[in-house]
């Protein structure tokens, strides 16, 4: 059912190059050392739970931004859809389209004969690795933002 790369907290997150907000290209490698990177993948643009999802990711967007923590969405819809999505939404971060799907597959997050991904959450240190991961077991459940509150404050304790 879904692709078989399955990344694990403490590897180094696979880096991509994705079409975000006016067709810009953002990737991953811009934030190492820099930021803190949650990837937020979802299945599909204006669905029913993405639309409360993302939302759920807005209203704490302050507190991840004040944990130096870079918000990301990816899904495979085109940056158009994505665009519209955003706007639709409210939404103040980047939404990246995964269009060709490699970056869902590279995750492990591709439901093959959905053609879509999963919904999860990868946080991403500065390091480049990943220090949190959730994937959600169904598809309707909308994953807490609270465990990576708490991934995060683990990141600002000295080691």
């Amino acid at each position: 059912m879904q692709a078989t790369a399955s990344w694990e907290v403490g590897q180094i997150a696979p880096d991509f190059k994705l079409k975000g907000p006016g067709g810009q290209f953002i990737t991953l490698s811009e934030f190492r050392g820099k930021k803190n990177v949650l990837l937020v993948f979802y299945p599909l643009a204006f669905s029913p739970v993405c639309s409360h999802q993302l939302p759920a990711i807005q209203k704490d967007l302050g507190r991840f931004e004040a944990l130096d923590t870079e918000v990301l969405g990816i899904s495979v819809d085109s940056y158009y859809a994505n665009e519209a999505f955003a706007l639709h939404l409210g939404l103040s971060f980047p939404l990246l389209s995964d269009f060709k799907r490699q970056t869902s597959t590279e995750y492990g997050v591709l439901i093959a004969d959905r053609l879509y991904s999963e919904r999860a959450l990868f946080l991403v240190d500065r390091a480049g690795k990943i220090a949190y991961r959730d994937v959600s077991p169904n598809l309707g459940d909308i994953p807490s933002n609270d465990p990576v509150f708490e991934a995060l404050e683990r990141l600002r304790q000295p080691s």
